[in-house]
């Protein structure tokens, strides 16, 4: 949990408030989703809940050498629930990858093939792993993009659909994100 001795807070003004530095912080995925918290906005996320979020991801990324931007949302909103104070293991988070993200899932090297470049999205992928995300992609779009299953990331889980993960989770009670 961050506390006030973290650096993330200022004592200005009698309300905690975050320390609005440029570059922000990422307390949770380290170097991506980096937020600027303030502990006096509304919405605060329940610290005593369980959080349960899929990320619909289905937009690519510009261009092959940038992180894709909405995996780099999904970990800003890691960030921000943790930053709130809630303990990463409350967070039930998925990512559903299809369309042009699809890319994204690819292992480094078929990504080095296939586009010339290392693919800037693993790092962020184990990431995300590490703190208990879980991405997935969808096993149709590896099709309609004539892609192997073995082709994709080690840290990346195969759905038959992220549609049917959309779904299935929403009927278990997630939140829906389309990023």
């Amino acid at each position: 949990m961050i506390s006030k001795s973290d650096g993330l807070f200022s004592s200005g003004g009698g309300s905690q408030s975050a320390v609005n530095a440029i570059d922000g912080v990422s307390p949770a995925i380290d170097g991506y989703g980096k937020v600027h918290y303030d502990a006096s906005s509304a919405f605060q996320p329940d610290r005593a809940l369980s959080h349960k979020v899929v990320f619909k991801v289905s937009q690519g990324e510009a261009k092959r050498a940038q992180v894709n931007p909405a995996l780099e949302q999904v970990a800003q909103v890691v960030n921000t629930y943790v930053a709130a104070g809630v303990p990463l293991q409350q967070l039930q988070f998925v990512v559903a990858v299809n369309g042009e993200a699809t890319d994204a899932m690819l292992n480094n090297a078929r990504f080095r093939t296939l586009f010339g470049v290392d693919n800037p999205n693993l790092p962020l992928i184990t990431a995300l792993k590490q703190q208990g995300v879980k991405v997935t992609v969808c096993d149709q779009a590896l099709a309609w993009h004539h892609y192997q299953p073995q082709w994709i990331a080690d840290s990346v889980i195969h759905t038959p659909s992220a549609l049917t993960t959309v779904t299935t989770l929403q009927n278990q009670g997630y939140a829906l994100l389309n990023m």
